[in-house]
């Protein structure tokens, strides 16, 4: 069994994630004026005054840059956990990962052994067009060499980015043909994918795993969508779990998707009690069909506004375990020296009224240890242990009662699974998997050069030899447990880890699908209700 302090470590490390993927808010728009918001007052000379006191009186020079940041920081953790200073050396990566793209050369990469290694190119990306392939090692870009102990990952990063349409030249070395070759890539626009997979769970139900929602995400899962009832797909799945939220807006259009014209999608309130209203339009193209979502613990924010939307307006079935919690909109604004902040301006509510938002009256530490506390109340284990507050109880027009202050409490409950199927879990969220995969396609690549999609998924099986390298890998890494209790899950794990380097994130999903409780829930529920039209058909027939 796993040992206790990795029992223990899990919560952290997910309410560390949790933490991490808040960098991200909603657009809305202030009635201040810039001059009004930013007027001189008594509070704002002193702060100012103190700065420049250390700057030009104090005995040692003092980096008042990081004074002023550590200041900021400071203030902010007063306000809500929520509302985030940003540096400047942060926000080309922030505002890149929820813009949705980026311009680079289109690969992604190890660093293996000193050497950048690619684990696969993206499709008809700048590198896919040149032939770039799965294990070539990247040596040079330009006059810069790219190996060696001393290189760090960001190093090698802004190597291969740069403006859209420059050139960069690249050697590389290919080892399965052992050969140096030269090659020159245009950079051009690379998407950073937001619809993590979509795919066609049965004949008439698809999926779609959305893990953020940037400014792209609508357009992609609205092309997902349109895919997949290309394929039949009449009922869907709509997977939110892990997903930490973002723009506002990207959740109205979503949620827009499945209701009617007219139905209230959610309304914001800011200090001055202003409510601002969001209805659904009649451009849906998946109402009046059935929609599971899936929700767990760490889907919050804008996941939370599609989830409380569908709930509110008795619309499908919410799956899984109590979200996050996150009532509370952020607006990105500048500081004027390439910083910002992301500030609290506004708290939504969803269609019955309810604010979801969990308390933070004691501080963010309180807050997230509470999040942590989840793992150790039952609540992971057992609905009725979620605590709920009749004062906070709210009805949905076809009386389902729904709860506020703290999270979506799903329709149906499917409990989170033992700490080392957890494990297994977080050793492919994590990329643990995805390593030992790609140390081993690295020295058996061949192996798998005649395999389609198609013949890989239904044929390919991971075999003894290779669980038992797996295991000896893990051991050497100190990671504990017991690997042949899980053996069959650990091997269906390492094949869909190995179809998404061969193949694509699609496949990936589809090959862990059978193993996931949360979907096999879905399938039970939507085998009962198809059994009870057909009862249904056959009694209004008799």
């Amino acid at each position: 069994m796993m040992n206790k302090k990795n029992s223990f470590l899990m919560p952290l490390i997910i309410a560390s994630a949790i933490a991490v993927g808040f960098f991200i808010g909603g657009k809305l728009s202030f009635n201040d004026s810039p001059e009004r918001l930013f007027s001189t007052n008594s509070k704002k000379d002193k702060l100012n005054r103190l700065i420049d006191y250390i700057d030009y009186e104090y005995v040692d020079d003092v980096n008042t840059d990081s004074i002023v940041d550590v200041t900021v920081n400071s203030i902010l953790e007063k306000l809500d956990p929520h509302s985030v200073y940003i540096s400047e050396k942060e926000m080309d990566r922030v505002s890149e990962n929820m813009k949705g793209d980026f311009v680079g050369i289109g690969v992604n990469f190890y660093a293996y052994k000193d050497t950048i290694t690619v684990i696969k190119t993206v499709k008809d990306g700048p590198s896919f067009l040149k032939g770039i392939l799965p294990g070539d090692r990247i040596l040079m870009a330009d006059n810069d060499t790219l190996y060696g102990k001393d290189f760090q990952s960001e190093t090698i990063v802004e190597k291969l980015k740069g403006k859209e349409g420059t050139t960069v030249n690249l050697k590389v070395f290919r080892k399965a043909e052992n050969k140096t070759f030269n090659v020159k890539v245009k950079r051009g626009v690379v998407p950073l994918k937001s619809v993590e997979a979509f795919y066609m769970l049965t004949k008439d139900i698809g999926y779609i795993k959305v893990n953020r929602f940037a400014e792209s995400t609508y357009k992609e899962f609205k092309n997902s969508l349109v895919d997949l009832q290309k394929r039949g797909a009449k009922k869907l799945v709509l997977d939110l779990r892990d997903n930490p939220g973002g723009y506002l807006g990207m959740a109205e259009e979503m949620a827009d998707e499945f209701l009617e014209d007219g139905k209230l999608i959610l309304f914001t309130k800011n200090k001055k009690g202003k409510i601002n209203k969001s209805f659904a339009t009649d451009e849906g193209s998946f109402e009046d069909k059935p929609i599971y979502v899936l929700i767990n613990e760490r889907s919050a924010s804008a996941s939370e506004i599609v989830a409380g939307a569908l709930q509110d307006n008795d619309i499908g079935t919410i799956v899984g375990r109590r979200s996050f919690g996150k009532g509370l909109v952020q607006r990105e604004m500048a500081l004027g020296d390439g910083s910002a902040v992301r500030l609290t301006v506004s708290r939504y509510y969803t269609p019955t009224g309810r604010s979801i938002q969990r308390t933070y009256a004691n501080g963010t530490k309180d807050y997230y240890q509470r999040f942590t506390d989840r793992f150790h109340s039952g609540e992971m284990v057992s609905v009725d242990s979620i605590k709920v507050a009749d004062s906070l109880k709210f009805v949905t027009p076809k009386g389902k009662v729904v709860y506020g202050g703290g999270g979506i409490i799903p329709d149906v409950f499917v409990p989170i699974g033992s700490n080392e199927e957890e494990a297994v879990e977080s050793m492919d969220n994590l990329g643990f998997l995805s390593f030992f995969v790609f140390e081993h396609l690295e020295e058996d690549r061949d192996r798998y050069a005649n395999y389609s999609q198609e013949e890989y998924v239904n044929d390919f099986k991971v075999d003894d030899i290779l669980f038992e390298k797996f295991v000896e890998y893990s051991v050497n890494r100190n990671l504990r447990m017991n690997f042949y209790d899980h053996e069959q899950s650990i091997k269906r794990f390492l094949k869909a880890s190995i179809a998404e380097q061969l193949f694509n994130t699609n496949i990936h999903a589809k090959i862990k699908a059978d193993e996931d409780p949360m979907l096999q829930k879905v399938l039970e529920l939507d085998s009962n209700v198809v059994q009870q039209q057909e009862s249904s058909l056959i009694k209004a027939n008799n």
